[in-house]
């Protein structure tokens, strides 16, 4: 049978009509992809900037789905998850990321990055400590010592954090001198505990030299020495203290007054305190001084006018307790209630206040319990910031 070529040439232009079409069909719901792709993104944006997260999420989500090899949008729906407080969801967005091999080494960074943040948020510090180092050498290198820090802080590894403090030093992150002082009084305060005294010392001793101006290391040798019976010695580790911070003298007045007693140098030490009080007037060492005054004078001495002199600087409702406390009234017999009320209004103002978050106890923290800042709580009390 002979072949006839003019049935080819009749179906050239057939073939070339159909393959038209079908270029043109797929141009066309490329095209119609592209336009919903941007307008979901856009639609989550605007969800997002009228901080309607749950609507941004679904939006992103379709997004996501019309094209599913954008990375930023995996981005930004994994950070929405982690604020919302949906750490799995955020968790399997960053896996996903790090399980593509079409992606960059910076946006696998980042994605390893964002793992990180998920797990410190959702409270699963040893995975969020392995995904962090896993980001040494990178961009984000910084980024994940600082939270490693905090990681370390928060999980009382004390060590671990004086390592990584140290190296964020040495790369010039700014200066970590306090906070490794305190590390090493924290280590101290654990040998303490299970009696190695000289292994604390130690590490006390090196806390000093870390911050010289720090008084943290110095009141704490000076604890050490109260305990042993070594009350002329812990005086000379509080002088020290003083002379270092004198801001500082409220939080030692206390513990200076029962060592002088204990050592018989209370006339000297309460000369210092006085000193003290007229450089910079203080509840807690006004208190210390009447306690010492009382002493040196004998029994029948009463050292309360140093509050009434307190109440002609300052109008403070806790000297005023305190001086009503030992004041015989008109209506005795109503005394111990009137003295209950003061006590229980006073309770408040005698509390020590973060800085840095607000947050109010009736002891002193060098490590807010709150906000977990260091040093952010002043030497005095609320009624005197």
């Amino acid at each position: 049978m002979d072949f006839d070529l003019n049935w080819v040439l009749m179906g050239l232009p057939i073939v070339f009509v159909l393959g038209w079409l079908a270029s043109r069909f797929d141009l066309r719901q490329m095209r119609l992809e592209n336009r919903q792709a941007p307008k979901a993104y856009f639609k989550g944006l605007n969800f997002l900037l009228n901080e309607q997260q749950d609507q941004a999420i679904d939006a992103f989500i379709e997004a996501v789905q019309n094209d599913p090899d954008t990375s930023e949008l995996h981005f930004a729906l994994g950070n929405l998850f982690r604020r919302r407080g949906e750490y799995e969801r955020a968790v399997r967005v960053h896996q996903h990321l790090l399980s593509r091999a079409d992606i960059s080494a910076d946006d696998r960074h980042r994605a390893q990055h964002g793992l990180a943040l998920d797990y410190l948020k959702a409270g699963l510090l040893d995975r969020a400590e392995t995904a962090l180092l896993a980001l040494e050498g990178t961009r984000f290198e910084a980024q994940a010592r600082l939270a490693l820090l905090a990681n370390y802080e928060r999980s009382r590894d004390w060590l671990g954090a004086a390592q990584v403090a140290a190296k964020l030093e040495a790369a010039g992150q700014g200066s970590f001198a306090g906070r490794l002082a305190h590390y090493l009084c924290e280590q101290a305060a654990a040998l303490v505990t299970k009696g190695d005294i000289a292994a604390a010392k130690d590490l006390l001793q090196q806390a000093i030299s870390s911050a010289p101006h720090s008084p943290r290391a110095r009141m704490d040798m000076a604890r050490l020495s109260e305990n042993a019976g070594e009350t002329g010695q812990a005086l000379a580790w509080l002088e020290q203290a003083a002379q270092a911070t004198p801001a500082s003298m409220p939080l030692m007045a206390p513990m200076m007054a029962r060592c002088a007693l204990a050592s018989g140098r209370g006339p000297a030490v309460s000369a210092l305190l006085q000193q003290a009080y007229s450089d910079a007037p203080s509840l807690d060492v006004l208190d210390a001084i009447v306690q010492l005054e009382n002493a040196a004078n004998g029994p029948q001495h009463d050292a309360r006018s140093w509050y009434v002199q307190h109440l002609e600087k300052q109008a403070s409702l806790v000297a005023a307790a305190q001086w009503i406390a030992g004041e015989k009234l008109e209506n005795e017999q109503f005394h111990p209630q009137v003295q209950r009320a003061l006590d229980q209004a006073v309770k408040p103002l005698k509390r020590y206040r973060c800085a840095a978050c607000g947050f109010e106890a009736q002891h002193h923290f060098w490590h807010c319990p709150g906000c977990q800042a260091w040093d952010s709580y002043p030497p005095r009390r609320v009624e005197e910031l």
